[in-house]
């Protein structure tokens, strides 16, 4: 007889087999070729550039900003120091005085977090585009030029997204999320097609600033506001476009405790957001977005914490549990128990349903990193085939670890500040 273990197992495996499967047929149907179309006019743009804490990286990101291809009276940098207690002011005063000719401007705010920085910046922005930009991140010369024509193909479209690479990969920890960063563009990409992005992220997202007046600014009070933002803009139906040919380079977090504060962060905004804009969710009048991809949201979170538990249980908990008795039962005679371990073991032992599905699952999801990698013009090659086997397992597990903690704060009522 099935238990109820691993019932709920073979529900999740084929949960996930089909989202995967059905990301695979939009791939396969949709592709991810997209117009490549030219830019007419130069309208302003005004960028935004939050900041705390950033002396060692805003002089590199605004030196991105300075480089772009866009004639340089046809766009303003708003840089806002949010209270920084290091030297941050001072790298900007200094770079001001050196980028003659540039509408580049500081402004200076007690320190109120990433929502108010945006909102200071947005109330002074004169241009009829709104650009984000972590100050953590470079953009490419081209970015600005490559994204602004992709608005000219449906008046609904209100933010468009670049392709974000890493740019630190120098410890196995960052290229585990190099190989992340791959997939997950992809996927953005693939959700375009159903318009169905739920996020719009720091680095360089372009936002049609008229669309501001609608919804308003930035949520000031929320761990996610760039997830806010989307949703509240999905909410009233306009769109979100993911292209592959524009890039920015983020930094990652080169450490475990530095990435389990981030993602705690990512994840914890994410379930709290869709839960704000719950209404859309298994709504007809949000389509796709409201029937599959916000669902997906959510459950993928309670799914990962129901397989970390059962694993733990079924798989680490239990046989150790029994180890331990039969070692007891014998005088923990270690030697003797592990003479025995394999003794008789046949390969008609093994769990051939379990193995299966894990097995259909990895294939699966090799192939999508497959597709990835092509899309970005990758090479697969030594240097990220060994990162790529940690991707799929010991990355896997971090992420389920991540959830676990979300779930421990949520259920605590612990607040997480930004």
């Amino acid at each position: 007889m099935i238990s109820v273990i691993t019932l709920i197992l073979w529900i999740t495996y084929f949960i996930g087999l089909f989202i995967i499967v059905f990301w695979l047929i939009i791939f396969f149907e949709k592709g991810i070729e997209e117009e490549n179309g030219k830019l007419k006019s130069y309208p302003f743009v005004s960028i935004a550039v939050p900041a705390y804490n950033e002396e060692d990286t805003l002089e590199e990101t605004v030196n991105s900003l300075l480089n772009l291809h866009y004639p340089k009276n046809c766009f303003e940098i708003f840089v806002v120091n949010d209270g920084s207690k290091d030297r941050t002011e001072e790298v900007m005063k200094k770079i001001i005085e050196r980028a003659k000719g540039y509408n580049i401007y500081l402004i200076n705010q007690k320190n109120a977090g990433k929502g108010s920085a945006l909102n200071n910046a947005l109330s002074r922005a004169r241009g009829e585009f709104f650009v984000v930009l972590d100050a953590d991140s470079t953009v490419s010369p081209d970015a600005l030029k490559k994204i602004l024509p992709v608005f000219s193909r449906d008046e609904r479209i209100a933010v468009v997204l670049p392709l974000m690479r890493v740019k630190n990969t120098n410890n196995f920890l960052e290229k585990l999320q190099w190989c992340e960063y791959i997939t997950n563009n992809f996927a953005k990409k693939l959700i375009t097609h159903l318009d169905c992005c739920h996020v719009a992220p720091g680095p360089f997202s372009v936002y049609k600033k008229k669309f501001f007046d609608v919804v308003g600014g930035f949520s000031e009070n929320n761990l996610t506001e760039d997830l806010e933002m989307a949703l509240r803009l999905q909410e009233k139906h306009y769109k979100i476009v993911q292209v592959l040919t524009a890039v920015v380079y983020t930094k990652v977090p080169p450490n475990l405790k530095t990435f389990f504060k981030q993602r705690n962060r990512w994840y914890k905004g994410s379930v709290l957001n869709v839960l704000k804009y719950r209404k859309m969710l298994f709504n007809l009048d949000y389509g796709d977005l409201g029937l599959f991809h916000l669902p997906t949201v959510l459950f993928a979170a309670i799914i990962s914490l129901v397989v970390l538990i059962i694993s733990l249980y079924n798989y680490v908990l239990i046989p150790v549990a029994k180890e331990l008795k039969n070692i007891g039962a014998i005088n923990y005679d270690v030697p003797a128990v592990m003479n025995t371990i394999f003794k008789g073991k046949s390969i008609l032992d093994l769990d051939f349903m379990n193995l299966f599905l894990i097995v259909a699952m990895m294939l699966i999801l090799m192939g999508m990193v497959y597709f990835s990698y092509k899309s970005h013009d990758e090479k697969l090659s030594a240097f990220n085939y060994i990162p790529l086997i940690g991707y799929f397992f010991i990355y896997a597990f971090l992420l389920l670890m991540s959830w676990a903690w979300v779930f421990f704060d949520l259920m605590t009522g612990k607040v997480q500040k930004w």
